[in-house]
C-alpha cells in the first residue's frame, strides 16, 4: 500500500546497538537515538507526526517522501522482529498508522 497525505502506514524498530538506543521510522529513514527504548519510541512518534505534518503542509509534491525506500539493515532487522522471540537486540517492531501521527 502506497501512503499519501489522507493515510498509511510506517513501520518502525527499535533496537539496541552497543550502549545506545536507536528507533527507525522504515518508510520516512527516520532515525532517532536515546538512552533507553521509552525515550526512543518519544523521539520518534515525535518526528514521525513532525514529518506527516511538514508533508500535508508541502501538498501533493511531498507524497513521494511517504514512501521512501527503506535502508536494507532496518528492513532486515523489521523482517527478524516478526518472529518470536524477539532477536536480544530488537526491542520492539510495529506499524503506526498515519492519520493517527
Amino acid at each position: 500500500m502506497q501512503n499519501t497525505l489522507g493515510g498509511g502506514t510506517v513501520r518502525y524498530v527499535i533496537f539496541k546497538e552497543n550502549d545506545t538506543w536507536y528507533g527507525a521510522a522504515l518508510e520516512f529513514n527516520i532515525v532517532e537515538s536515546g538512552n533507553n527504548p521509552e525515550e526512543v519510541i518519544f523521539l520518534l512518534n515525535e518526528a514521525i507526526a513532525g514529518y506527516v505534518e511538514t508533508a500535508q503542509k508541502i501538498g501533493k509534491k511531498a507524497e513521494s517522501t511517504l514512501n521512501q525506500e527503506p535502508d536494507p539493515e532496518y528492513e532486515h532487522m523489521w523482517q527478524q522482529g516478526q518472529h518470536m522471540p524477539l532477536p536480544p537486540a530488537i526491542f520492539e517492531v510495529g506499524t503506526r498508522n498515519l492519520v493517527a501521527a
